[in-house]
């Protein structure tokens, strides 16, 4: 389901996600229409704007945030004009093992990427714009003085969602190398035992929140 209040830019969402052969039940342009809409038809994910009408503040995350309320499992990609860390924040702290998104509209380059991130995020996954991790960190006390520098960028690649290989390429070294820094990771950061792709995305998430 999609929630954008510029009717051009929600069409346009639409036809994408139908050429890449998702089906959208429902494009709504506004925070109840997007609640109302999502009790009916009961989405696997739901994509939304942060700022929609009627106050055109942050209709769009409350009404995810209630959606989530009654639907725990319930994916959901916030797009935003900005890097809002305020709500980038509440978001990341409501999610309760569901789809999470945090992505910029104007730096979307690749319709491909983005599809793949909205798959991601439907499939579990947490996927947050490169943008919005450097400015959440920029802000931050830093209480992981464990991690090292280079666990750090495999930590801030993790964040955007990447997989191991995806990571390897971008660090140029091996998967066997970026396997070995995430155990450090995750042994360091001291996260409960969980199946492993669900400690990976606790270790995001401790790195996003400092």
């Amino acid at each position: 389901m999609l929630a954008e209040d510029a009717v051009l830019l929600r069409e346009g969402l639409v036809g994408l996600l139908e050429r890449f052969g998702h089906s959208v039940p429902a494009a709504v342009g506004d925070g109840p229409s997007l609640v109302a809409a999502a009790r009916e038809h009961r989405p696997d994910l739901v994509v939304a704007d942060v700022r929609m009408p009627p106050g055109f503040r942050d209709e769009g995350l409350r009404a995810v945030r209630e959606l989530q309320r009654e639907q725990p499992h319930l994916a959901a990609v916030v797009l935003s004009q900005y890097v809002e860390q305020t709500f980038a924040e509440e978001l990341l702290e409501s999610r309760h093992g569901a789809g999470t998104g945090y992505l910029l509209k104007d730096r979307v380059g690749d319709v491909e990427e983005f599809v793949d991130s909205l798959v991601r995020v439907a499939d579990g996954g947490l996927v947050v714009d490169p943008e919005v991790v450097r400015q959440l960190l920029a802000r931050r006390r830093d209480p992981l003085q464990r991690i090292t520098p280079r666990e750090r960028e495999v930590l801030g690649l993790m964040a955007e969602g990447r997989s191991n290989a995806a990571i390897a390429r971008a660090l140029v070294v091996t998967e066997a190398a970026v396997a070995k820094h995430i155990a450090g990771i995750l042994q360091k950061l001291d996260l409960p035992p969980a199946p492993d792709d669900h400690r990976r995305v606790l270790a995001v998430l401790a790195y996003l929140r400092g």
